[in-house]
């Protein structure tokens, strides 16, 4: 394994990297020995499944590992000819946020609730740049308008839980760049958005390189934005690197197995086969979603937000329709009112008999049919909960069965989602990402219903993991005959699973049709970009 050489000045380069965790003589080595380096104005992907030492490696760049716990056991960072892991702190925050900016995957975690975004961009400029208040608020208005957000005069007084998750990643994305920094240090920043947002956001990263010179370390484990977006691509595995190679050259000849697998692993194959001639499961008609936008003194209903405005489709029992759309487009509110979880205003039938209008006991036998899995399964699970607990939750809620026959049972449906049923008295922060959206599944699977509601559930997950998961849910659809309202903006993923697919904008749908179809020939202008940007 080699090192691409290319005679251009490095920025940044890293030699032996050996990174352990722990206190006392107990030390686990997390890296070991990782060397590469990055030149100016070129962009190298770091990929690789979670646990590989990805983030590790990128944030030990600026030491912002967890003091005490972490440890540097060898090889040195020279950043700019700087060795960052032996510097002071103060030479650090000199180069924290100005000349290195660092994109986080989770904006909740990273921007401080407390304080309008707006407060938080200006007092990045204040401290790197000396900017006074008037021109920062300026440039932090002109930056939100550059990545994308909408009304930005009005969302720099917004706090970060009044913005949306793609809204809030695109702040980070501003903060991260106002100080037009050397090295973008990038950590799955594009996970939570939609396809047509991510392609703006990496047009932009692009179009800012050759601008600024700036040179990006980008971490992902979504290949086509690698393809898109990388010059050359360095590939870890269980906290080693195992191949480094121009982007073209790993694509199109991968020399490890490693890195065979997760190119293959990318969504493939078909829906499961199903009766056209099945009946009706769940029907929607005008359903309407309006949210209503109170003011002055009598907080009089002076406007609405129209999340969702005439939804209409059939979903035909053991089928799957895949809804696809932007953030803010409507497809989330749409399954949160199927499941009678926020107020609406149509019809909801389910087998025929209408949903609407019934109270919260009426509601309660179809609860234990209609089952959901959210998108994020690290917020999804109570952590202060064992698995057997969350899994065995509903089973008490919604049948008498004893102690013995509720454990049973989840012993049964952890071995169908291929966990193992000794685990169960474990708590959710002992497994992966990938794990914890299988006991999200069991958690639904366990009441055996009829209709799942599957919101965004692979989109956090590694390419090789989501591959899993999607052949897990074919293979519990195949079994059970189970129906799913699978909810993504992946359209791989859609196509992978879904026999219908629904486009939403704005609240509307602009085209629906047979998947395959759909993909193969969009007519709405919209379903075509996001066709075109789905295949990179």
């Amino acid at each position: 394994m080699s090192e691409h050489s290319i005679k251009i000045e490095s920025l940044l380069k890293i030699e032996n990297l050996s990174v352990g965790f722990g206190r006392g003589d107990v030390i686990e080595k997390v890296t070991e020995q990782v060397s590469f380096s990055i030149n100016k104005g070129e962009t190298l992907a770091l990929v690789g499944e979670s646990g590989s030492g990805k983030s590790v490696t990128a944030n030990a760049i600026l030491k912002l590992l967890p003091k005490g716990s972490a440890h540097y056991l060898e090889g040195n960072i020279q950043f700019s000819g700087l060795d960052t892991l032996s510097c002071s702190e103060r030479q650090l925050r000199g180069i924290r946020g100005g000349r290195i900016g660092m994109i986080f995957q989770e904006p909740m975690v990273s921007l401080n609730p407390l304080h309008k975004i707006g407060k938080q961009l200006v007092e990045t400029l204040a401290i790197h740049r000396g900017v006074r208040q008037k021109k920062a608020e300026e440039q932090a208005i002109g930056w939100l308008a550059k990545v994308g957000i909408r009304h930005p005069e009005q969302k720099i007084n917004a706090y970060p839980h009044e913005l949306s998750g793609g809204e809030r990643q695109r702040v980070m994305i501003a903060m991260a760049l106002i100080n037009e920094p050397e090295l973008l240090i990038a950590d799955e920043p594009t996970t939570a958005l939609d396809v047509s947002v991510q392609a703006q956001i990496l047009d932009l990263l692009k179009a800012l390189q050759q601008e600024l010179g700036m040179a990006m370390l980008f971490i992902t484990h979504d290949l086509s934005i690698v393809r898109r977006i990388a010059d050359r691509v360095a590939v870890m595995q269980h906290g080693k690197l195992v191949e480094i190679e121009a982007c073209k050259t790993l694509f199109s000849a991968p020399k490890h197995p490693y890195t065979k697998l997760l190119i293959e692993s990318d969504p493939r194959g078909v829906p499961v086969n199903v009766d056209i001639n099945s009946p009706s499961l769940l029907a929607t008609e005008q359903l309407k979603v309006w949210f209503p936008i109170r003011g002055g003194l009598l907080r009089k209903t002076i406007a609405h937000i129209k999340a969702v405005t005439d939804m209409k489709f059939d979903l035909k029992k053991g089928h799957s329709i895949g809804l696809v759309g932007e953030s803010g487009s409507g497809k989330s509110t749409t399954g949160m009112a199927i499941l009678k979880l926020v107020d609406s205003e149509g019809s909801i039938r389910y087998q025929g008999n209408e949903l609407q209008g019934l109270d919260r006991k009426s509601m309660l036998p179809y609860r234990s049919r209609m089952q959901v899995v959210f998108q994020d399964p690290f917020s999804a699970l109570n952590p202060r909960m064992s698995v057997a607990q969350v899994i065995g939750e509903g089973l008490r809620v919604h049948f008498e069965h004893d102690e013995q026959t509720i454990d049973q049972l989840i012993c049964e449906v952890m071995k169908e989602v291929d966990l193992d049923p000794e685990t169960r008295h474990r708590y959710p922060n002992e497994f992966s990402g990938g794990q914890r959206q299988r006991i999200a599944i069991a958690r639904a699977l366990v009441l055996k219903p009829e209709f799942i509601l599957l919101d965004e559930p692979t989109s956090s997950l590694d390419r090789t993991v989501q591959a899993q998961v999607l052949d897990l849910l074919k293979s519990l659809q195949e079994k059970y005959g189970l129906t799913y309202l699978f909810i993504s903006h992946d359209l791989n993923v859609v196509k992978s699973l879904c026999h219908y697919t629904i486009v939403m904008k704005q609240g509307e749908i602009v085209e629906q049709g047979e998947t395959q179809a759909l993909f193969s020939k969009p007519s709405h202008p919209y379903t075509q970009e996001l066709v075109n940007l789905s295949i990179f």
